[in-house]
Protein backbone atom coordinates (compact mmCIF):
# COMPACT_ATOMS: atom_id res chain seq x y z
CA UNK A 1 0.00 0.00 0.00
CA UNK A 2 3.30 2.57 1.14
CA UNK A 3 4.30 1.39 -2.41
CA UNK A 4 0.71 2.52 -3.87
CA UNK A 5 1.35 -0.78 -6.06
CA UNK A 6 0.56 -4.52 -6.09
CA UNK A 7 3.71 -6.39 -6.01
CA UNK A 8 2.51 -9.28 -8.06
CA UNK A 9 0.78 -7.25 -11.19
CA UNK A 10 2.33 -3.73 -10.52
CA UNK A 11 -1.30 -2.76 -10.46
CA UNK A 12 -2.21 0.98 -8.83
CA UNK A 13 -3.72 0.22 -5.35
CA UNK A 14 -6.09 2.63 -4.39
CA UNK A 15 -7.26 1.76 -0.19
CA UNK A 16 -10.89 1.64 0.31
CA UNK A 17 -12.35 4.33 2.46
CA UNK A 18 -13.14 1.52 4.90
CA UNK A 19 -8.91 0.61 5.14
CA UNK A 20 -8.29 4.28 5.29
CA UNK A 21 -11.13 4.75 8.09
CA UNK A 22 -9.39 1.86 10.25
CA UNK A 23 -5.53 3.63 9.18
CA UNK A 24 -7.23 6.92 10.40
CA UNK A 25 -8.19 5.21 13.82
CA UNK A 26 -5.13 3.10 14.18
CA UNK A 27 -2.60 5.67 13.44
CA UNK A 28 -4.04 9.54 14.62
CA UNK A 29 -4.19 10.66 11.62
CA UNK A 30 -7.14 12.61 10.22
CA UNK A 31 -9.75 10.08 8.15
CA UNK A 32 -10.35 13.07 5.39
CA UNK A 33 -6.64 14.02 4.94
CA UNK A 34 -6.12 10.22 3.85
CA UNK A 35 -9.18 10.33 1.26
CA UNK A 36 -7.74 12.94 -0.15
CA UNK A 37 -4.43 11.30 -0.17
CA UNK A 38 -6.33 8.71 -1.66
CA UNK A 39 -7.95 10.30 -4.46
CA UNK A 40 -11.01 9.43 -3.13
CA UNK A 41 -12.31 13.15 -1.72
CA UNK A 42 -10.71 16.80 -3.44
CA UNK A 43 -9.49 19.09 -0.91
CA UNK A 44 -11.78 21.43 -2.56
CA UNK A 45 -15.19 19.10 -2.02
CA UNK A 46 -14.62 19.22 1.87
CA UNK A 47 -16.58 22.03 4.06
CA UNK A 48 -14.59 23.02 6.49
CA UNK A 49 -16.23 21.82 9.77
CA UNK A 50 -17.35 24.82 12.57
CA UNK A 51 -14.15 24.09 15.03
CA UNK A 52 -14.25 24.84 18.51
CA UNK A 53 -12.00 26.93 20.27
CA UNK A 54 -8.82 25.60 21.22
CA UNK A 55 -9.25 26.88 24.85
CA UNK A 56 -6.87 25.92 27.57
CA UNK A 57 -9.02 23.89 30.48
CA UNK A 58 -7.42 22.96 33.64
CA UNK A 59 -9.42 19.63 34.51
CA UNK A 60 -9.38 20.63 37.95
CA UNK A 61 -11.89 23.12 37.37
CA UNK A 62 -14.24 20.91 35.54
CA UNK A 63 -17.19 19.76 37.45
CA UNK A 64 -17.47 16.83 34.87
CA UNK A 65 -16.82 15.47 31.52
CA UNK A 66 -20.11 13.76 28.85
CA UNK A 67 -18.59 12.02 25.71
CA UNK A 68 -20.52 11.93 22.64
CA UNK A 69 -19.61 10.10 19.52
CA UNK A 70 -17.39 12.93 18.00
CA UNK A 71 -16.92 15.52 20.87
CA UNK A 72 -16.35 16.14 24.51
CA UNK A 73 -18.47 18.34 26.79
CA UNK A 74 -16.15 19.97 29.66
CA UNK A 75 -18.94 21.34 32.73
CA UNK A 76 -17.55 24.10 34.73
CA UNK A 77 -19.17 26.03 36.90
CA UNK A 78 -20.69 28.90 34.83
CA UNK A 79 -19.69 27.43 31.26
CA UNK A 80 -19.56 24.53 28.77
CA UNK A 81 -17.03 23.95 26.21
CA UNK A 82 -17.13 21.41 23.31
CA UNK A 83 -13.72 19.71 22.00
CA UNK A 84 -14.09 17.31 19.30
CA UNK A 85 -12.45 13.72 19.31
CA UNK A 86 -9.56 14.18 16.42
CA UNK A 87 -7.67 10.23 17.12
CA UNK A 88 -8.46 7.20 18.88
CA UNK A 89 -4.70 7.40 20.49
CA UNK A 90 -5.73 11.24 21.76
CA UNK A 91 -8.90 9.83 23.24
CA UNK A 92 -6.84 7.24 25.08
CA UNK A 93 -4.13 9.37 26.38
CA UNK A 94 -7.29 11.68 26.95
CA UNK A 95 -8.89 8.82 29.09
CA UNK A 96 -5.62 7.88 31.37
CA UNK A 97 -5.55 11.92 32.11
CA UNK A 98 -8.98 11.33 33.67
CA UNK A 99 -7.64 8.61 35.67
CA UNK A 100 -4.88 10.48 36.60
CA UNK A 101 -7.05 13.76 38.29
CA UNK A 102 -9.66 11.61 40.09
CA UNK A 103 -12.04 11.74 37.57
CA UNK A 104 -14.50 8.52 37.99
CA UNK A 105 -16.67 6.92 35.23
CA UNK A 106 -20.35 7.01 36.57
CA UNK A 107 -22.14 6.02 32.94
CA UNK A 108 -20.95 5.09 29.27
CA UNK A 109 -20.53 8.55 28.81
CA UNK A 110 -20.16 10.66 32.01
CA UNK A 111 -17.20 11.33 34.11
CA UNK A 112 -17.43 13.11 37.11
CA UNK A 113 -14.38 15.12 38.94
CA UNK A 114 -14.66 13.66 42.43
CA UNK A 115 -12.30 16.94 43.83
CA UNK A 116 -15.40 19.01 43.17
CA UNK A 117 -18.26 17.21 44.76
CA UNK A 118 -19.49 18.78 47.94
CA UNK A 119 -22.93 17.35 48.48
CA UNK A 120 -23.58 13.36 48.02
CA UNK A 121 -27.47 12.47 48.30
CA UNK A 122 -27.59 9.31 48.29
CA UNK A 123 -31.67 8.93 48.55
CA UNK A 124 -31.88 10.40 45.52
CA UNK A 125 -28.22 9.63 43.30
CA UNK A 126 -27.17 12.81 42.92
CA UNK A 127 -23.74 14.32 42.95
CA UNK A 128 -23.67 17.94 43.58
CA UNK A 129 -21.27 20.62 43.61
CA UNK A 130 -22.47 23.04 46.03
CA UNK A 131 -22.56 22.14 49.34
CA UNK A 132 -26.28 23.20 49.65
CA UNK A 133 -27.55 21.23 47.04
CA UNK A 134 -29.34 23.11 44.59
CA UNK A 135 -27.00 23.70 41.75
CA UNK A 136 -25.34 21.75 39.22
CA UNK A 137 -25.37 18.21 39.89
CA UNK A 138 -25.30 15.07 38.35
CA UNK A 139 -27.61 11.33 38.73
CA UNK A 140 -25.60 8.31 39.36
CA UNK A 141 -27.10 4.83 39.54
CA UNK A 142 -27.79 2.51 42.20
CA UNK A 143 -24.36 0.46 41.22
CA UNK A 144 -22.27 2.71 40.66
CA UNK A 145 -23.38 4.27 44.75
CA UNK A 146 -22.21 0.76 45.92
CA UNK A 147 -18.89 0.97 43.98
CA UNK A 148 -18.11 4.42 45.21
CA UNK A 149 -20.08 4.88 48.51
CA UNK A 150 -17.14 4.89 50.80
CA UNK A 151 -14.73 6.98 48.53
CA UNK A 152 -18.00 9.56 48.02
CA UNK A 153 -18.10 9.62 51.59
CA UNK A 154 -14.44 10.53 52.24
CA UNK A 155 -14.07 12.84 48.83
CA UNK A 156 -16.76 15.36 50.50
CA UNK A 157 -15.44 15.50 53.36
CA UNK A 158 -12.28 16.04 51.76
CA UNK A 159 -13.86 18.92 49.15
CA UNK A 160 -15.90 20.72 52.15
CA UNK A 161 -12.98 20.83 54.87
CA UNK A 162 -15.31 18.34 57.09
CA UNK A 163 -14.11 15.28 58.99
CA UNK A 164 -15.73 11.43 59.00
CA UNK A 165 -16.77 10.12 62.34
CA UNK A 166 -17.36 6.53 62.40
CA UNK A 167 -19.52 3.99 64.85
CA UNK A 168 -19.09 0.74 65.22
CA UNK A 169 -21.69 -1.90 65.39
CA UNK A 170 -21.73 -4.65 68.05
CA UNK A 171 -21.25 -7.04 65.53
CA UNK A 172 -17.47 -7.43 64.92
CA UNK A 173 -15.85 -6.93 61.51
CA UNK A 174 -18.68 -4.46 60.44
CA UNK A 175 -18.44 -0.73 60.33
CA UNK A 176 -20.91 2.30 59.50
CA UNK A 177 -20.41 5.84 58.45
CA UNK A 178 -22.30 8.84 60.52
CA UNK A 179 -22.63 12.06 58.75
CA UNK A 180 -19.84 14.29 58.38
CA UNK A 181 -19.44 17.04 61.02
CA UNK A 182 -16.90 19.69 60.92
CA UNK A 183 -13.84 20.34 62.02
CA UNK A 184 -12.97 21.97 65.13
CA UNK A 185 -9.64 23.70 64.32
Amino acid sequence: MELERNRSTNDKITPSPDTLKKLSAAYGYPYTELMIKAGHLMSDDIATPASYPNIELDLRSVYFIEIGTKEITYHLSDVNHIRSIDSLVDFSTFLDTLEEQDFKKMDTDLYVNFNQIRKYDEKRGRLYFDEAGRGVYVSISAIRQRKYHDLLLRKVAVNTNKSLEFSYDRTPGKASSLPSVEKNI
